[in-house]
């Protein structure tokens, strides 16, 4: 009866400790991972009087433009696209390709310049992308790109700016 109670506190002692670790175990994967402040301060009052009410809903709001009617869907000059709130640089038309998705589709983001929350909304599991610089919402990224990266980001148009090649 001893070794039984001994096995048991045991058994309870070990579940206990295990379950501790997983709530704590911090998820290692950089595009799950979230960032508590931002370069780029502002309250939601200065960025609705800088951003336009489309802008504003996208960026800040986390919202999405209808698929195949953005200014960059089926852009493909040579430069860079930049955050629409801040300028920062995020991606390289050299990356960009047609996702057949409705939204500018990029196999990679300038390294450091897009961070990855996980996004449970609408019922699925998502990996959602924000501007590393002043945490604009972007749109999301997907592993189901056809490149080597095999990654998919998945912008909304008017979340970004583009500023062409100087020639």
């Amino acid at each position: 009866m001893n070794i039984f109670k001994l096995s048991l506190c045991f058994a309870i002692a070990f579940s206990a400790i295990s379950f501790t670790a997983c709530a704590q175990s911090k998820n290692t994967d950089p595009k799950t991972e979230k960032k508590m402040s931002y370069k780029v301060q502002k309250t939601e009052e200065e960025w609705k009087k800088e951003l336009t009410p489309e802008q504003y809903a996208i960026l800040r709001q986390k919202g999405t433009e209808r698929p195949f009617t953005g200014e960059y869907n089926n852009f493909y000059k040579k430069g860079t696209y930049v955050c629409a709130a801040c300028g920062t640089k995020l991606f390289e038309s050299g990356t960009k390709f047609d996702g057949h998705c409705g939204w500018p589709s990029f196999d990679k983001a300038i390294p450091g310049t897009v961070e990855y929350h996980k996004d449970l909304s609408h019922g699925m599991i998502r990996t959602e992308i924000l501007c590393a610089n002043c945490g604009g919402h972007l749109g999301h990224v997907f592993d189901d790109g056809p490149t080597e990266t095999g990654d998919r980001y998945c912008v909304n148009s008017i979340s970004l700016k583009f500023v062409p090649e100087q020639q």
